[in-house]
């Protein structure tokens, strides 16, 4: 059943550490990855966990028809605990405030306007003490459902079907070792969105950003002319970043600078900011406002030593879809033939499914029926995962 085997995963702490050099990043996830890999067994499907702890699994349909790849992640964000989830359901929901557990918190449709569309269906929300790990076990719990709904459709009315089920997505390292061949899938999704009358086929540019500033540490008594607080030219230069282009005041396709950590002392300071776009070409724009950034805290604070450097971190799957459309019309087909609707909806943010694009396989990204990510108050609508198992049980369909 679709509800307890997604209570059953979101049990398992699987939250990733980026400070981890490891692979993956933390042991924990592959208390899940074995589990899944167990239960591949159980259903009889063939399958492989590598060495780098990505989960392998492949059906056997239809050869003279293309082989069709879904993948969902394992591990869960760092901006809130994964430990001791502790889901509430909630059957026929009634359109009033969810009171989280004994936290004090609430989802309010006042406040999260997805619930007013909720009336009536049953909801998996926390006890406002961690996320709840929808994302990404609402995927992984899909593609087990899928499979079973898939095995009964005769071998040669199905197209073949590839599974992975990557550790690490939450810290961008979901894609490392991704073996194309091994997959085998001609295009795939990824099973990692919210609504799943939306689809995804576009998703940030991304680059990181590292700002290291040197200052120099005397006595404050004697600090006169002399000393050069680190901390506070950090300050000045997060200043000079554009004002309004930052998440809280961006929306669609509109473009961000992030700052997702600072740290200082008098000698030494740091940050670690995100720079995203859409177009490209953007994304450079973002890049030249940190390059001004820079020069300005550096002519306001003479002999501070600025250490920037950017890096790029995935591409818009676009570029690859608009060439390699197979995936997108397949889709279509499916919706129209289900009767649904389709919208398509930008990622305000990464996916897996970009790196696997680039690298032969084109993944758009599908919704699960879980919102609000990576925070205390992430819910999931059973009925609409329900919906994404028939929808994804039927793209295999020939």
């Amino acid at each position: 059943m679709l509800l307890n085997r997604f209570l059953k995963y979101v049990k398992i702490d699987t939250q990733s550490d980026e400070n981890s050099s490891t692979t993956p990043s933390t042991e924990k996830q592959y208390n899940l990855l074995r589990l899944l890999q167990k239960e591949l067994d159980e259903m009889g499907v063939k399958n492989e966990l590598d060495q780098y702890g990505r989960v392998y699994g492949w059906l056997e349909g239809n050869e003279s028809y293309p082989r069709i790849g879904l993948c969902a992640h394992v591990d869960t964000a760092s901006e809130a605990s994964g430990k001791d989830v502790n889901p509430t359901v909630i059957e026929r929901y009634n359109g009033g405030d969810i009171e989280l557990g004994n936290s004090g918190l609430f989802l309010r449709p006042t406040e999260f306007k997805k619930l007013s569309e909720c009336i009536n269906k049953t909801l998996i929300v926390t006890d406002g003490t961690t996320l709840l790990g929808g994302d990404d076990k609402c995927g992984l719990a899909i593609i087990m459902e899928t499979i079973k709904k898939y095995q009964q459709i005769p071998v040669k009315d199905r197209h073949p079907m590839s599974v992975l089920f990557t550790p690490d997505e939450e810290i961008g390292r979901g894609p490392e070792h991704f073996d194309v061949k091994k997959y085998g899938a001609k295009f795939g999704y990824t099973v990692d969105g919210d609504d799943p009358r939306k689809v995804s086929i576009e998703n940030f540019n991304a680059k990181s950003c590292s700002v290291q500033i040197t200052g120099k540490s005397i006595h404050p008594g004697d600090a006169k002319g002399v000393m050069i607080n680190a901390s506070l030219v950090l300050n000045t230069f997060l200043s000079y970043l554009p004002k309004n282009k930052i998440p809280a005041k961006t929306s669609g396709r509109q473009g961000f600078i992030h700052v997702t950590e600072i740290s200082g002392e008098v000698e030494k300071a740091s940050a670690h900011l995100i720079l995203r776009e859409h177009d490209k070409n953007k994304l450079e724009k973002l890049v030249d406002a940190v390059a001004v950034a820079k020069y300005k805290a550096t002519q306001k604070h003479p002999g501070a030593i600025i250490d920037v450097e950017i890096k790029d971190s995935y591409r818009n799957m676009i570029e690859v879809i608009n060439e390699q459309p197979e995936c997108k019309n397949h889709l279509e087909k499916v919706y129209q033939k289900m009767g649904l609707p389709l919208e398509y909806d930008p990622i305000r943010g990464g996916t897996d499914g970009a790196t696997f694009s680039f690298e032969g396989c084109p993944s758009p990204n599908l919704g699960t029926g879980s919102y609000n990510h990576h925070g205390r108050y992430e819910f999931a609508v059973l009925e609409e995962m329900e919906l994404l198992v028939d929808i994804c049980t039927e793209i295999f369909k020939i």
